[in-house]
């Protein structure tokens, strides 16, 4: 009798704790707009640069608990790559310019977050953090353009798309307007390697460091 005592007790506060469970958990999805800002890097006489461009990102959020959960994301972006020489090289005919070139180019990029939240009771905020990585992927839509004065009509080579791990982080809140929409407001940073597109000028080897404020919206199931 005991044991069938004990048996029903158990079962009785597992079932309350997955009811408590099951009350705070929620997922959403979302769709952002951000603008990408990305430093300048340098190394083995190149430097290197990615233009600031608009993007857009998809996630979709599950909170599991009342404060952690976790997060799917893909984004795309416009990443053309500019090039110029930190050294001029040797000139035949004197008063040369230094090489510079361009990579038009696409970044896109995956990644896996854990997200930290909190409701602010009785408002409709609720702030969080987030930390995570994944996959970058730049993809050239078309081949480098260099131009100096050896070369005034400009040259194009062949270039290769490059992919690289990525670590992000953030912050950001969700501010509810209704039961299930809201708005997603957020930064996150992107640190990673410089990608290598291209072997007419050499690789910075440098970590570079994307910054992305975001604007979006989400529904929550």
């Amino acid at each position: 009798m005991r044991t069938k005592w004990m048996k029903r007790v158990f079962l009785m506060v597992a079932l309350a704790a997955l009811a408590n469970l099951a009350a705070h958990a929620q997922t959403d999805v979302s769709a952002s707009l951000y603008g990408a800002f990305t430093g300048t890097s340098s190394g083995n006489d190149t430097i290197q640069s990615s233009s600031n461009a608009a993007g857009g990102m998809l996630a979709i959020r599950h909170i599991a608990k009342p404060w952690l959960g976790y997060e799917g994301t893909y984004s795309i972006n416009r990443a053309n790559q500019n090039y110029s020489l930190i050294a001029v090289p040797p000139c035949p005919t004197g008063g040369c310019t230094i090489p510079s070139g361009v990579i038009s180019a696409d970044a896109h990029e995956v990644t896996g977050d854990y997200v930290v939240s909190l409701k602010l009771k009785p408002t409709s905020i609720r702030p969080f953090a987030l930390a995570g990585g994944g996959l970058l992927r730049i993809v050239p839509t078309s081949g480098l353009t260099s131009c100096s004065s050896l070369n005034p009509l400009c040259i194009s080579t062949s270039t290769s798309s490059a992919t690289k791990p990525v670590f992000v982080y953030g912050a950001g809140m969700d501010w509810r307007l209704v039961p299930h929409i809201g708005l997603r407001l957020q930064y996150r940073g992107n640190l990673y390697k410089a990608p290598n597109l291209t072997t007419y000028y050499a690789p910075t080897n440098a970590l570079l460091h994307t910054a992305q404020p975001m604007i979006g919206v989400y529904f929550r199931f």
